[in-house]
């Protein structure tokens, strides 16, 4: 076979197999290369990885790494080697409004990742499938910034005792869950640290031979977890609550308690759904 022939049949037999054999694309099982993210841990220093919303699944290919939640707060992940010079890893985690991020974790001691914003990163989108509650998760959370963000405004349903206030300015009402936009405000000269904020109903009138009954309504979600007003201020807060009803000869309350210190407010709701507003 001349020279001229034989570079032809090779380069047409090259051609071939590319073209049978194909690259992978990042489609199906396969991800995209900048699809995951590598990220660079140590045994002294903690990773801290910040997502966009709230983490609902964590799992680490190795028991080489540490990983958990950091303290009073949901969508921070807290990664750290938990033995030197371990061989790559990857962490996979998965956040409530229906993504999931991938990390290649590779040790260097000498010159980690501290802080991570997640969203800067890419995420696989439209693959996570999660049961209703998760999935309305993310709704849940733009409906509280919506009612946060709203005009309408209710009257009258205010309580204001020892220059603190509790003020309800609006009941909104989406799909069955209930948004409440709650003003505290502090006139005092000392801050105000919440040790309790109850939702619950109770009776109009407590008998003497019978206890209270209270049913108490635990909040979905709240728009900030802060737990202090400070002096002379102002906090607006959005709490949402699953729909409920009131019963006859009963009240909705909201109860705020303060810690180490005796400055509580009731602050009962008759009538709930005539100030409800429309989202």
């Amino acid at each position: 076979m001349k020279r001229a022939d034989y570079l032809f049949f090779l380069i047409s037999w090259m051609l071939i197999c590319v073209s049978v054999y194909p690259q992978p694309t990042g489609k199906g099982n396969i991800f995209y290369e900048d699809q995951y993210s590598n990220l660079q841990i140590g045994f002294s220093k903690t990773t801290s990885i910040v997502f966009p919303y709230a983490i609902k699944s964590i799992d680490k290919g190795s028991t080489d790494v540490l990983v958990q939640k950091a303290k009073g707060v949901e969508n921070i992940l807290l990664v750290k080697a938990a033995t030197q010079n371990f061989f790559q890893t990857n962490l996979t985690v998965i956040t409530s409004d229906s993504r999931l991020y991938v990390f290649v974790l590779n040790y260097d001691e000498g010159c980690p990742d501290l802080n991570i914003m997640a969203e800067n990163g890419t995420a696989v989108n439209k693959d996570v499938l999660f049961s209703l509650e998760n999935e309305n998760q993310k709704k849940i959370e733009e409906g509280a910034m919506l009612a946060l963000s709203k005009k309408k405004k209710v009257s009258g349903v205010k309580r204001s005792k020892f220059q603190i206030s509790l003020q309800v300015s609006g009941i909104f009402i989406s799909q069955d869950i209930l948004y409440f936009r709650i003003v505290f405000e502090n006139k005092s000269k000392i801050n105000y640290d919440i040790d309790q904020l109850r939702f619950f109903i109770r009776d109009q009138k407590k008998s003497k031979r019978t206890a209270s009954q209270e049913i108490e309504i635990v909040p979905l979600y709240t728009t900030s977890t802060s737990q202090v007003i400070p002096d002379k201020s102002q906090v607006v807060k959005v709490y949402v609550l699953d729909k409920f009803t009131i019963p006859e000869k009963k009240y909705f309350t909201i109860e705020i308690i303060e810690k180490n210190g005796g400055r509580h407010l009731n602050l009962d709701i008759k009538n709930l759904t005539d100030k409800m507003l429309s989202m």
